[in-house]
């Protein structure tokens, strides 16, 4: 391990660090930071309201006279996940345009304003409008992300041109004469995004998310329950997840059109007495591949509760995540650590899945593990889910020796970004 560490010391943090530098990536992770109490707590309202325990479930009905108590959870996270966009959008241009050393909270103003430009209203059969939570949650992060860089970059940029700047007199306060300073750049910036979404209306794309989120599915929509497969749904899932967009919400349309079918043919085979089909199934994922969430951020959350414990901010957000990472609820991991841009931890997130994916399949299809036969709630516990989805002990003995597995292969970069974390706080006490 020593001489692996010392290797990506060598030839992977150089580059890493140049990359972690980067303004607008900065940005974005520092844009991410903000929100990331808004996460914790959405996280928390999802696992109250999702426990998967019968006993749990069944009292809380019989106290409240059916599941409306599941109704403050749901407001919960619906105020922490589903505006998450329009939260992200203010946040990441505010740390941009602050690192250009501008206004940063009008800049955050401009980047939500276009933001709202591109994003297509809906109006329901009483003629009321409204923007789609869909789009304005986790799912719509990734033009979130691309309007609020864009946008700040554009504003900026304005800024800087003095005959595009109204001066006031001296007299006039501060906080108006900057918000004249500011009129036409903003202005400027907002008209261009609303022109882009007119050219393309004109071109018949109507919804540019949606047009957005068919053109990333479409290309693998027709693919079937396979190992190649497999790991390309892991890698695209982490992908997408490295650069703060949901891949779980991106691709559930194809885990509920191929791998739920899938998962409901095993059943059907073994009601009839025959032979299970199917290796690779929704449950597959849910019980052997996505231990903790997406990325198996279980293994993740070991190392530093068990071996890392001095990188004081890893060891902050662990500790608050381990209760929703039991359930398989991620968001704190991934926005807190965060894994979302973090260069560091760019080759495990992406290396662990397809690993777990590999020994996975090949345990079930040498028959070493039974095939899935039971559809399992995404929030059942690691092991737990293991042995439900089986029906076998074997089950839970492949979704523990992944957790070791996914441990171990953690470690190495955990243990990097330890030891940069500890030189800087070095560095600074000098």
């Amino acid at each position: 391990m020593n001489k692996l560490i010392d290797i990506l010391e060598r030839r992977f943090v150089p580059i890493a660090s140049k990359i972690g530098s980067e303004r607008h990536l900065v940005a974005v992770r520092d844009g991410f930071v903000v929100i990331m109490p808004l996460m914790i707590v959405g996280s928390m309202a999802v696992l109250v309201n999702n426990l998967p325990l019968e006993f749990y479930q069944n009292g809380l009905n019989a106290i409240f006279g059916g599941d409306g108590w599941k109704g403050l959870g749901s407001a919960i996270s619906q105020g922490a996940f589903n505006i998450m966009s329009i939260l992200v959008s203010f946040t990441i241009a505010t740390n941009l345009a602050r690192s250009y050393q501008r206004d940063g909270l009008t800049a955050g103003a401009v980047s939500l304003a276009s933001l709202i430009v591109m994003t297509a209203a809906f109006t329901n059969e009483e003629g009321v409008s409204g923007l789609p939570f869909s789009w304005i949650g986790a799912q719509g992060l990734f033009i979130a992300i691309f309007v609020a860089l864009v946008a700040t970059e554009v504003f900026t940029k304005l800024e800087n041109n003095e005959r595009l700047v109204i001066k006031m007199p001296d007299g006039v306060p501060p906080a108006v004469a900057k918000s004249f300073a500011s009129l036409i750049p903003a202005m400027i910036t907002v008209f261009i995004f609303a022109l882009v979404r007119v050219l393309f209306n004109a071109a018949g794309v109507v919804d540019l998310h949606q047009a957005f989120y068919n053109l990333l599915q479409a290309p693998i929509m027709k693919m079937a329950n396979t190992l190649p497969t497999a790991i390309l749904i892991g890698l695209l899932n982490h992908l997408f997840w490295f650069f703060g967009l949901n891949g779980g919400s991106v691709l559930e349309p194809l885990m509920q059109s191929v791998y739920l079918p899938a998962i409901d043919q095993n059943i059907a085979a073994l009601a009839a007495g025959k032979e299970i089909p199917n290796i690779v199934t929704k449950s597959f994922f849910d019980a052997f591949v996505y231990l903790g969430g997406s990325g198996a951020t279980i293994g993740l959350l070991i190392g530093v509760f068990l071996f890392t414990r001095k990188n004081k901010p890893y060891r902050i957000v662990t500790d608050l995540s381990l209760a929703p990472g039991l359930f398989n609820i991620n968001e704190p991991v991934m926005y807190g650590f965060p894994i979302v841009l973090n260069p560091i931890l760019f080759i495990p997130i992406l290396m662990v899945p397809t690993i777990l994916i590999i020994v996975s399949y090949f345990a079930i299809s040498t028959g070493l593990v039974p095939k899935t036969i039971v559809l399992i709630p995404w929030t059942t516990p690691p092991v737990v889910g293991g042995f439900l989805a089986t029906g076998s002990w074997r089950g839970a003995a492949l979704a523990l020796f992944n957790i070791v597995l996914a441990t171990t292969l953690f470690l190495p970069f955990l243990k990097i970004a330890e030891k940069q974390y500890l030189d800087k706080i070095g560095a600074a006490k000098e």
